[in-house]
């Protein structure tokens, strides 16, 4: 493909910018930097395998290439990519610049407004709530804000819940008015009075429909159930728990990326995007962070047990945040609480995404191998999404094979082959239980294809589990064979059995 032509200013910027992307900061956190004391982590003599696998030592040159050939050909101001497993930062590289004017590099310390990545500590934030009995899901929105009153879509819709603002299920407007075109975002008591005189495009739980909106009313819930203002909220029982000591909400701090603009034809450089404040919906965009606090979130996900220390939710709340619940209409993509989930090959991927005037950001992680992507930019036409999907196929494919732990493996019994045989259940229906290579796999015979083959596998003690791709029948649950008189008479699948039959 033909390059576009560029100024002489522009590749000049291009000769400075390339030497920069590639001496960037490259880092393997250790622990006492990554984890607050009293965490728990993978010990350090693992982190340091993984980081020096020699698969994912070649995937980070892999993907470096890639970015600092689109740092050269899309001509973007800089990047910080970071990659996650179980409690740490394994990864972390700066490309480009966080100034280009000073040409000052981008580093894993860069700070950059995370915009809807606020959404996540919003989430976190009531279901911490939820947790202490202050609210609940099914709560309607003005049982916590006696003015929240919006005129319905319908004349028999039901209430607003806030389970419907946390999964973008409210049917409310997106906008509180025209901000992200002026620049300036409404307070929280213009928020209050403007509230109703919006109308819902939906009623409540009708379809999925993304609302800055709706979270910014999911943060004002969380303050009058706490009686803490959201920021202050979050930085006592997000934050502080998890060690965040670089992250902030709508504070013009030091170390930050400049903000550029995206790239317009007739201009030789990006605009400078001034710093904005979130104001009244701070709880729906105004975060600032950096790839190693973010991590630290990221790896929240991943823990197990009761609310306490760097747990900064129970295990069940977790589980509900990550299930999704509400799902696109092309039903590509969904929403749990908070987070947004895409299937990418084999894998459900969980986070969310943030674009801000000047940045844009994304946040993926797989909650079976426990590895997430961190992706941060300071321009708004860096496609993170897409520079995350190549990160994910190839360090972090890596990763994940190289932080898998060994499955248990239970010695296969050769005397497990007197199972293999055809069953049949008292009301009909066929199953075969078929000796495979020291494996037992069953089917139904009468099938019109093997696309559904399930195994039998082996947890000890002479036991075995159905397993299964999908969750239909019995998965997960024991089989157990009867016999009488040396010979296998039956299979018990569940609560249910079929009888074996002599062919």
């Amino acid at each position: 493909m033909q390059q576009p032509s560029r100024s002489p200013a522009i590749r000049r910027l291009l000769r400075r910018a390339v030497p920069a992307a590639l001496l960037s900061l490259v880092f393997v956190a250790t622990l006492a930097a990554q984890v607050p004391q009293g965490q728990s982590a993978r010990p350090a003599d693992a982190v340091t395998r993984i980081a020096n696998d020699a698969d994912v030592l070649a995937q980070q040159r892999l993907f470096s290439a890639w970015m600092n050939g689109q740092i050269e050909y899309r001509e973007l101001p800089g990047i910080v990519v970071g990659i996650v497993a179980g409690d740490d930062l394994v990864w972390a590289k700066g490309f480009g610049f966080a100034d280009i004017k000073a040409r000052k590099p981008m580093t894993a310390e860069t700070k950059f407004r995370m915009a809807s990545h606020s959404k996540l500590f919003t989430a976190t934030a009531v279901m911490q709530l939820r947790e202490q009995g202050k609210v609940r899901l099914d709560d309607p929105v003005s049982k916590h804000l006696s003015w929240f009153r919006v005129k319905p879509a319908g004349d028999d819709d039901q209430p607003v819940t806030v389970e419907n603002l946390l999964t973008h299920s409210s049917g409310l407007p997106r906008e509180a008015g025209a901000h992200w075109t002026t620049g300036e975002f409404p307070t929280a008591d213009e928020i209050r009075s403007l509230i109703s005189d919006r109308e819902a495009a939906f009623a409540p739980s009708v379809r999925w429909k993304y609302s800055n909106l709706a979270y910014t009313i999911a943060g004002m819930v969380a303050e009058q159930a706490s009686g803490v203002k959201w920021a202050d909220y979050v930085q006592t029982n997000i934050f502080a728990p998890l060690g965040m000591t670089s992250s902030s909400v709508d504070r013009d701090v030091e170390g930050m990326a400049v903000g550029y603009a995206a790239r317009v034809p007739s201009k030789t450089a990006r605009d400078v995007m001034p710093f904005t404040d979130a104001r009244g919906m701070a709880s729906a965009t105004g975060i600032t962070s950096t790839v190693g606090d973010m991590a630290k979130f990221v790896s929240a996900q991943f823990r197990h047990g009761p609310r306490g220390g760097n747990r900064i939710l129970g295990s069940g709340s977790l589980r509900e945040m990550h299930r999704v619940r509400s799902m696109e209409n092309n039903w590509l993509s969904g929403n749990g609480i908070g987070f947004a989930g895409r299937r990418l090959g084999n894998r459900l991927w969980l986070g969310h995404g943030g674009g801000y005037p000047g940045y844009t950001t994304q946040t993926l992680f797989d909650l079976e191998s426990k590895v997430g992507v961190i992706v941060l930019t300071n321009t708004n036409d860096s496609n993170p999404g897409d520079i995350a999907t190549q990160l994910i196929n190839t360090v972090a494919d890596a990763v994940i094979k190289a932080s898998a732990e060994k499955p248990k493996q239970v010695a296969w019994d050769p005397a497990w082959a007197r199972f293999a045989g055809r069953y049949r259940g008292m009301r009909g229906g066929e199953t075969e239980v078929v000796l495979l290579n020291n494996k037992l796999a069953m089917i139904n015979p009468w099938a019109t294809s093997l696309e559904n083959v399930t195994n039998l596998e082996p947890i000890g003690d002479g036991r075995l589990r159905l397993v299964a791709p999908t969750g239909g029948g019995a998965v997960g649950e024991v089989v157990r064979f009867a016999e009488q008189n040396g010979r296998v008479t039956r299979i018990y699948v569940g609560d249910g059995f079929s009888d074996r039959v002599d062919r």
